[in-house]
């Protein structure tokens, strides 16, 4: 389980969350500029919170009153950009054999190009394997992106607007796809979109974030029938 509570300031913004993963996937949504991305990369140790804990399984990761503030790669959580983050110069397998190469200790040549050939193919997409970024459209890229975090064996998954990029027919395809990987997988997720039907489609614990702060969290029928805000109100109507 993933546990966050956290504060902190991102410019003029001041960020107050607070949330678990004991009910499955974590969506956080809400407006533009209301911190979203902020939050995760506090998460991820990228940006530093001025007060709160986040901690994986009962092991802290940050804890801001005992000082401790482990570095990004220490954490281990897999992360997955809204741009994907591929690199272009390389094809599907290698991003893949990329994070198994980061690993500590790094697995011998032949053992990484099966698990990426393995994972490759868990996604659907192992006749994709030799071909670039440029040649895959978005939610191939997004496979692949997928298969490159949990390559590393994360303890946890963060993804930020994984449907951003995705035109309407292939969004409903990934929201499926997403749903049920994500219950296979049973890594501890938090997940952004500002997307309504995106955070329903996902399950789990929706966690709404406005100016900053977490106004309301729990499952979408908690959500639609006591909204503690206008904009929840809007967002589950």
């Amino acid at each position: 389980m993933l546990s966050v509570s956290l504060e902190g300031r991102i410019g003029p913004l001041s960020l107050a969350a607070g949330f678990d993963t004991s009910r499955g996937p974590v969506v956080v949504t809400g407006p533009n500029g209301s911190g979203k991305t902020s939050l995760l990369l506090m998460i991820l140790g990228v940006r530093k919170p001025e007060r709160g804990q986040v901690s994986i399984d009962g092991t802290p990761l940050f804890d801001a009153e005992k000082g401790m503030d482990l570095p990004v790669e220490a954490r281990r959580i897999g992360y997955l950009p809204q741009s994907f983050g591929l690199f272009p110069h390389l094809t599907a397998a290698e991003n893949v054999e990329f994070a198994l190469a980061c690993r500590v200790p790094a697995p011998p040549v032949a053992a990484r190009r099966e698990r990426a050939r393995e994972l490759l193919a868990e996604l659907g997409i192992e006749a994709l394997a030799r071909l670039r970024p440029s040649a895959l459209s978005a939610g191939e890229r997004q496979r692949v992106a997928l298969a490159r975090a949990v390559a590393a064996e994360p303890r946890a998954l963060l993804l930020d607007e994984p449907f951003a990029a995705l035109d309407i027919g292939t969004r409903r395809q990934v929201r499926v796809f997403l749903h049920e990987y994500l219950t296979r997988l049973r890594l501890p997720t938090v997940v952004v979109s500002h997307d309504a039907k995106d955070a329903q489609a996902i399950g789990g614990t929706i966690a709404v974030l406005e100016a900053g702060r977490v106004v309301q969290t729990g499952a979408w029928n908690e959500l639609s029938e006591k909204p503690a805000s206008e904009f929840v109100r809007e967002l589950t109507t």
